[in-house]
């Protein structure tokens, strides 16, 4: 692998391009004691030891330091690292490190995420956030299936209490508002309507 480019990042830091890919980065002490210049070659063994004696476990601390400050899912932290210039090799090995340590658990982060947010909002949404976070269906299912929702029309009505502050019938123009909004938050149509028809909020004509 020939050294293409070196990259100063900060006075410190410097990025290292291998065969004009940028490879990952290194302190300035590490250049002069892997002999990283523009123009050499990297032999594969002084690349394994550079990552295995130094990237590793670099990638390790800096992974620990930040689900120290926030929980993360993996495809969360992948990203964190990957954007700290960390080799593919590092990467892994760091998420399997914090991952074998519990430290990372995506079912854990979707159990948790959907407790705190499940007021409010439906299944629908819940699986379309967690989605955007990286996990995978699979899990966000089982966990959504073994969730207690309690009542959903309840928590429907609640919304609608706290939107409308009001006991005056709807119009039609309000219904749909109150409608688009339930259901962005991820409600059934069915159980929207099925609430937005009662009585209490009934206006006369159907919906």
């Amino acid at each position: 692998m020939e050294i293409t480019k070196v990259q100063a990042l900060t006075k410190q830091k410097y990025r290292i391009f291998l065969d004009g890919e940028s490879a990952f980065a290194v302190y300035k002490g590490e250049l002069s004691r892997y002999h990283l210049e523009e123009g050499a070659v990297l032999p594969p063994e002084v690349y394994e030891e550079l990552v295995n004696r130094v990237l590793k476990k670099r990638a390790t601390l800096r992974a620990m330091h930040i689900l120290e400050r926030t929980d993360k899912t993996e495809a969360q932290l992948r990203r964190k690292l990957e954007e700290s210039e960390y080799p593919k090799e590092a990467v892994e090995s760091a998420i399997a490190y914090v991952t074998s340590y519990g430290y990372l658990d995506d079912r854990r982060y979707a159990e948790h995420y959907i407790e705190w947010k499940k007021q409010g909002k439906g299944k629908a949404r819940l699986k379309m956030e967690l989605v955007q976070k990286g996990i995978s269906r699979e899990i966000i299912e089982e966990v959504l299936e073994s969730t207690d929702f309690g009542e959903t029309r309840e928590m429907i009505r609640q919304i609608i209490l706290k939107k409308r502050k009001t006991d005056i019938p709807m119009n039609e123009k309000e219904k749909q508002r109150l409608y688009g909004f339930l259901m962005r938050k991820g409600f059934s149509s069915s159980d929207i309507l099925a609430v937005m028809r009662e009585e209490e909020w009934r206006n006369n004509t159907e919906f």
